[in-house]
């Protein structure tokens, strides 16, 4: 056989190969999540009894058949606060285009309801995006569910200053549609910026968390 149709030959067959490998068994552009910390198992949450910014109730039926990135803070916040929320509304539309059978949600959940009452509360989070759910509860009911978040929080200063301080965790946390808390992700601190959770980093592991 001449050996221009071998090769001829091969070539076609090397081509018909490559494509039937790819409608057969196509490429998966899926990977593995790289910069959250994972808890080596998901972490039951304790009982969630908040009030949203609407006044209604928010239970652990709330978290179900969603997935949640949750943080951690208060209105008054000087820096953490705000800047995590306008990075988190900055992929808000990315991360409501990840294909998933459970919606996302964002939540913010107020360590301060002494000051944070329900219209402070909508007032603060319509801001950023209206879509996004702000809740908190008597310290009693804060306390134990922050702490199986995997976060802490405490007040720095007495309330009876009205510009008191409130010392809270800055990851922010993901909670499965199972109303489980997976892991975190964890601030980054950059020279001269304040230390916040990375939203890049958050919008790159999302789709591969949300399989």
């Amino acid at each position: 056989m001449n050996q221009k149709v071998v090769y001829l030959a091969l070539a076609v067959a090397l081509i018909a190969g490559v494509y039937l490998s790819l409608i057969v068994a196509p490429v998966s552009s899926s990977k593995e999540p790289e910069f959250i910390k994972l808890y080596p198992q998901p972490r039951e949450l304790a009982e969630v009894a908040l009030t949203d910014q609407n006044g209604d109730a928010f239970t652990k039926a709330n978290l179900e058949n969603k997935w949640t990135l949750a943080f951690v803070g208060y209105t008054y916040c000087p820096d953490i606060c705000p800047t995590t929320l306008a990075e988190l509304k900055n992929i808000y539309p990315q991360l409501s285009e990840i294909k998933s059978d459970d919606p996302l949600q964002v939540l913010f959940l107020s360590v301060d309801p002494n000051r944070d009452k329900t219209e402070r509360l909508k007032q603060y989070i319509d801001f950023f995006n209206p879509e996004f759910v702000a809740a908190t509860a008597e310290h009693k009911v804060l306390f134990p569910l922050v702490r199986s978040m995997g976060m802490l929080y405490a007040l720095s200063d007495p309330t009876d200053n009205p510009d008191y301080l409130v010392s809270h965790s800055a990851s922010v946390v993901v909670i499965n549609p199972q109303a489980q808390v997976i892991g975190r992700f964890q601030p980054t601190a950059e020279p001269g910026q304040v230390a916040i959770s990375d939203s890049q980093q958050i919008l790159e592991d999302m789709p591969a968390l949300m399989l």
